[in-house]
């Protein structure tokens, strides 16, 4: 007789397993289901900031750039009455970016910077603004933003403003380029798709500006985002300032280059706590109320003579970058307390809304940056 051949068991049949069964497939359903919910709703919550995080790119050394679509939570940061200080800025960030998962440690340890900008017209009659940067070496972001309720925008931001340590890499971790997200709270100049122009320049002494008033606050920070965001005029800049408390970032004197499309340009400067505006197409580091009498630096009064000497003159892009150059730090004797270089060099056009943007005095070469354009940082 035949002996009946057994069929080998399989040790990974769960049906040969001592009684076990497998999930019933409804509830299989019920928890992918609610596994996909609760996937879709932390997207939603978070996934702009994922999306924007994930953009951080580096372009070369010590620069990078950003982009964040959407809603940033500006305005739920002006509905709640701002912030008087750079730390209350910073709380606010952290906990609107992780839901309130992470508390803001940082500590912005700033010294002085100097700048310069420079207002003129190519020869079709549309403005070129210029602007310089001075500082220490830092790590610099461009960050384009396209808010839900607000003017598309590009700004900079210098790295180390953020607080988070001179070693701070901004494309590192998914944590770090998290933290990167803080930028748009710190930019330091700018230019919206309306073609304003605003930009952040130490003034000529160290008083801080601080008001105190029943109106929401703002630091020098968080002024230049509310601009970019909802100005589109010089007007429409001071007029928005006008409803604000004032806070200086860093605690020092500060004052703000503004200029459009039209070819108006102001400074809006802080004098005892209150603000007095003066137009000029020239701005440095020292203060041009009359209040505050003779102050500023030896550099920054030679820096502006010699940008005045350009006044009335049509130059084109290449010009200004050439008349910017003029005014680097590379050209000045380095003095204790003074900006060691220019960090970069903005050449502003609103018309075409887009910019030139040189990078730690190399003024041969630039990265053309774009409002609207797909592809918004290109070199060139």
């Amino acid at each position: 007789m035949k002996k009946e051949q057994t069929a080998a068991k399989d040790p990974t049949d769960s049906r040969k397993k001592s009684g076990k069964k497998g999930m019933n497939p409804v509830v299989a359903i019920i928890v992918i289901g609610v596994v996909a919910a609760l996937a879709a709703v932390l997207w939603v919550k978070f996934g702009r900031f994922v999306q924007a995080a994930n953009s951080v790119q580096w372009l070369e050394a010590n620069l990078y750039s950003m982009e964040f679509k959407g809603d940033y939570g500006f305005d739920k940061f002006i509905e709640g009455g701002g912030a008087d200080s750079d730390n209350a800025v910073g709380q606010f960030v952290a906990g609107y970016l992780t839901g309130g998962l992470y508390r803001y440690q940082g500590k912005i340890d700033a010294a002085p910077f100097g700048c310069s900008v420079f207002n003129t017209k190519n020869k079709a009659g549309d403005v070129l603004i210029g602007r310089n940067f001075d500082w220490e070496d830092s790590a610099v972001m461009l960050v384009r933003t396209s808010p839900k309720n607000g003017y598309a925008s590009v700004s900079t931001c210098c790295v180390n403003f953020l607080g988070f340590g001179k070693d701070y890499v901004p494309n590192n971790t998914m944590a770090e380029r998290f933290k990167a997200l803080a930028a748009i709270y710190a930019p330091v100049d700018g230019m919206n798709e309306k073609g304003l122009i605003v930009a952040d320049l130490m003034a000529g002494d160290k008083e801080a500006t601080h008001q105190k008033t029943d109106k929401p606050d703002l630091t020098t920070t968080t002024a230049l985002r509310l601009l970019l965001d909802r100005a589109a005029t010089v007007d429409e800049a001071v007029a928005l300032l006008e409803q604000y408390d004032m806070n200086s970032s860093v605690d020092f004197a500060h004052h703000f280059a503004i200029a459009d499309a039209s070819g108006k340009s102001v400074a809006v400067e802080y004098v005892n706590n209150k603000m007095v505006v003066t137009e000029t197409p020239v701005l440095t580091n020292h203060y041009l109320a009359k209040e505050k009498g003779k102050n500023g630096g030896e550099q920054s009064h030679a820096r502006f003579d010699l940008l005045q000497k350009f006044l009335g003159k049509t130059l084109e892009g290449a010009e200004v970058a050439g008349v910017m150059e003029n005014v680097a730090q590379k050209n000045y004797e380095q003095k204790d307390g003074e900006p060691h270089v220019t960090l970069w060099t903005w050449v502003y056009s609103p018309k075409a809304k887009m910019a030139m943007f040189y990078h730690h005095e190399n003024f041969r070469h630039a990265f053309r940056v774009s409002i609207l354009t797909d592809t918004w940082v290109s070199e060139h």
